[in-house]
C-alpha cells in the first residue's frame, strides 16, 4: 500500500472514533459485545496507533503497558477489503518499533486463533495453552524485542 500512513491517534477525537467504530464492527458486533464508557475512557492512558490511507482509517491495534518491560497489543482491527494487504503487517512493525524505541523488551497479545498464523509470520510464538476470551478460543503470544529492526 503506497499511501499507507501509520500515526498515533489521540484520544476522544474524529479518529479516535473512526478507530471505536472499526474495533466494534470487526471484533465486538460478531459477538454480540458492546464497548463501556469505562473501558474506553481507559484507553486514554495507552498507546492509540491507525493505519491511514488518506483520512479513511484501514486498520489500528492499542499497546498497553503492564510492566516496566512488558506491552501487551490488543483490538488489532484491519477493515476486511484491506485484509491480506500488508496494512495488518506495517501496523505491527509500527508498534514493535515504538515498544522496541521507548524500552519495552517483551511485546505480547492474546491472540484469536483465527490469527495464530499472522502472528507466527512476525516472530511471535505461543506461549501456553489455548484458553477462552470474550467466547472464543485465544492464545498468549509472545515477541522478545531486541536491537533496531
Amino acid at each position: 500500500m503506497n499511501n499507507l500512513i501509520i500515526k498515533f491517534i489521540p484520544h476522544g477525537g474524529a479518529f479516535y472514533q473512526q478507530m471505536v467504530d472499526l474495533r466494534h464492527e470487526l471484533l465486538r458486533k460478531p459477538l454480540k459485545l458492546q464497548f463501556s464508557p469505562v473501558e474506553l475512557s481507559k484507553e486514554k492512558h495507552d498507546i492509540l496507533i491507525g493505519a491511514f490511507e488518506e483520512k479513511e482509517l484501514l486498520g489500528c491495534c492499542i499497546l498497553s503497558k503492564l510492566e516496566e518491560h512488558c506491552v501487551k497489543l490488543r483490538q488489532m482491527a484491519v477493515s476486511m477489503n484491506k485484509q491480506k494487504n500488508g496494512v495488518g503487517t506495517a501496523l505491527l512493525q509500527f508498534a514493535e518499533n515504538h515498544a522496541r524505541e521507548n524500552g519495552y523488551q517483551l511485546l505480547f497479545m492474546h491472540a484469536r486463533e483465527t490469527a495464530i498464523q499472522f502472528y507466527e509470520k512476525a516472530g511471535y510464538q505461543i506461549c501456553g495453552d489455548c484458553f477462552k476470551e470474550v467466547g472464543i478460543r485465544h492464545y498468549r503470544m509472545e515477541k522478545v524485542l531486541s536491537g533496531k529492526s
